[in-house]
């Protein structure tokens, strides 16, 4: 499978979750297959999208997912891990894009509070951060993540903003982030511990899925 192909379940349609990694595809997709049927019912249409890594690659891989007939008002929600920036964060915590930021602009996401509650129940025990989420196009280390925490942001990854910044592009959609963090300020890649990390993370992104549909069913309703 290229890194663009997209895994379509239950026959496509007005919710695009978009992924970086194999890995990170990996964990949804087995999500997909163990929950239940009432929830993917209760799911709709949607669409799983492996984009590949770095916000180019991503940009891509959303316009031409959302070019398909019927994918003109899709929602679409980036998610995968990220980098914390903030002190006292741990790798399986979450965090929910309030914004996306990268340096063509800001794209505010929806319906974040709802999205956090519901991550909340789907994965009970884990933080949930909100905050702005900067894009970035390389590895973010050492003194460039205390600066970017200087501007505000809590994280930090290659695709959450370039996926939202093309999705509102197309046209007026509801628009969304949760990354789960891999790397935080006293866990970095570098040290000991990253696989246990890597693993806890992984373990949470298959878990959180639920949230995402509910977030998705709450975006259909009418715009008060």
């Amino acid at each position: 499978m290229s890194a663009a192909e997209g895994d379509r379940t239950a026959g496509g349609g007005p919710l695009l979750v978009a992924c970086a990694l194999r890995i990170e595809q990996v964990a949804l997709r087995s999500a997909v297959r163990g929950s239940r049927a009432a929830d993917r019912a209760r799911a709709g249409a949607h669409t799983l999208l492996r984009t590949g890594m770095g916000p180019r690659a991503a940009e891509r891989a959303v316009r031409r997912a959302l070019d398909r007939p019927g994918s003109e008002r899709a929602a679409v929600l980036a998610t995968g891990f990220c980098a914390g920036l903030v002190p006292g964060m741990s790798p399986g915590d979450l965090v929910v894009a309030v914004e996306t930021r990268d340096p063509r602009g800001t794209v505010p996401c929806t319906g974040t509070a709802l999205l956090a509650e519901a991550l909340a129940r789907a994965a009970p025990g884990r933080t949930v951060h909100t905050g702005p989420l900067t894009g970035s196009d390389h590895v973010v280390r050492g003194q460039e993540r205390a600066h970017l925490r200087a501007t505000g942001a809590v994280a930090v990854d290659m695709e959450s903003a370039a996926t939202l910044w093309t999705a509102v592009r197309g046209g007026d959609r509801p628009v969304a982030a949760v990354r789960v963090i891999v790397d935080a300020p006293e866990h970095e890649l570098v040290r000991i511990g990253t696989v246990r990390g890597g693993i806890s993370a992984f373990r949470v992104l298959r878990a959180v899925l639920p949230a995402f549909y509910e977030w998705h069913r709450s975006s259909l309703l009418p715009r008060r």
